[in-house]
């Protein structure tokens, strides 16, 4: 099998100089009990994967990185019995226990079994398969591994579709969609007629967009510095687009309020959360989904949770079930009411997936795909 191994975190861009990411040939593995193997047809390129590339999310190397794609089940591990060769899957970034006791209360994303294994290089199911022909062990990203052309994964880190879905739309539901969709609906739980605002215009928070929108917000703002994102954003249905520095007058503009009910964060800043909790309406609620560097604080006046009832929330993964939610956003990207084809920049060869992290800390691209 071929997958793209980073070796060395903090190299300099640009990383088609540098190339940070090595596409190389491994030992392709056999599925163990519970696990799957699975040919990817599209992966898709992240700011959490450029993260683990720029050093600001710390991982095990080397280690095979990707975590959103979509391919067809090619081999079925001992035990699985729900999933057969041929299947149509969406790979997804946390797989879950389903004993623990966040697990049980419908909080699968938040599995601290998953998060151990997705922070060691592991499997759910056991440790790193991945192996160099030397021999050399190289760690699983987020027990997926979606930079190649195979990928073996627990059971729990693939939700069966309909076969009629275009796999380059399927590429995009284990983590943009799931995520950006999943902060409104599932964390901040965004009401017909409330307003919202989202700040920052990847693929997570243009996800949001669509979903404020599918939610019949009375107002969606979209703030992002990178202008060039403000007409995607109206198309995936803002009502409102500008640069932070507008936010204030845009937010006036479209609610007749200095504030709006709902603020999602989705630019991994502390200092933007901050700008969110400041624009949040009395009782309304600001939510964290982007994922800062580790070293930034938040500082805001205490005074506005106990004085104006807001509130702060974190949102990993949209708070997402997988296998309950996937299905249901595919039945809305079917009935129309959730463009994601609009995340889709373009597609590329594995084999410039450098190229591709350049142009996504550019702000040159929203979601890029790469075939094998």
């Amino acid at each position: 099998m071929r997958a793209s191994v980073l070796y060395s975190a903090g190299l300099p861009r640009p990383y088609a100089d540098s190339k940070p990411l090595v596409l190389e040939e491994l030992d392709a593995p056999a599925p163990r009990s519970g696990e799957i193997g699975v040919d990817i047809t599209y992966s898709s390129l992240c700011h959490s994967d450029l993260s683990v590339v720029d050093g600001v999310r710390v991982r095990p190397l080397p280690m095979a990185l990707g975590h959103e794609a979509v391919g067809r089940v090619a081999a079925v591990g001992e035990g699985v019995d729900d999933v057969r060769v041929g299947d149509h899957v969406v790979l997804v970034f946390v797989p879950s226990c389903g004993a623990c006791k966040l697990c049980r209360a419908g909080r699968p994303a938040l599995c601290p079994k998953a998060a151990e294994a997705n922070g060691s290089g592991d499997l759910l199911r056991g440790p790193a398969l991945l192996r160099t022909r030397q021999g050399e062990r190289i760690n699983h990203h987020l027990g997926v591994s979606a930079f190649a052309d195979h990928a073996v994964v627990a059971r729990e880190s693939v939700v069966v579709i309909d076969d009629d879905v275009p796999d380059e739309v399927a590429a995009m539901f284990g983590c943009a969609v799931l995520t950006g969709m999943g902060a409104v609906a599932n964390t901040a739980q965004v009401q017909a007629g409330q307003s919202v605002a989202v700040f920052g215009l990847g693929a997570v928070g243009l996800a949001a967009v669509m979903a404020a929108t599918l939610a019949g917000a009375s107002a969606v703002v979209a703030i992002d510095p990178n202008a060039a994102k403000h007409p995607l954003a109206l198309e995936a249905g803002a009502t409102h687009a500008g640069v932070p520095d507008e936010a204030a007058a845009l937010i006036r503009q479209a609610t007749g309020e200095d504030g709006v009910d709902v603020a999602i964060e989705a630019a991994g800043s502390a200092r933007v959360l901050a700008a969110c909790l400041e624009v949040t309406n009395r009782g309304g609620a600001a939510v964290a989904v982007g994922l800062p560097h580790p070293s930034q604080e938040l500082t805001v006046p205490a005074l506005q949770f106990a004085g104006a009832g807001k509130r702060l929330l974190g949102s990993y993964m949209g708070d997402a079930v997988p296998g309950r939610d996937i299905p249901l956003y595919l039945e809305h990207w079917r009935a129309g009411r959730l463009p994601v084809e609009l995340l889709h920049t373009d597609t590329r060869p594995l084999s410039e997936l450098n190229e591709g992290l350049d142009a996504l800390a550019a702000g040159e691209v929203v979601r890029r795909l790469f075939t094998p």
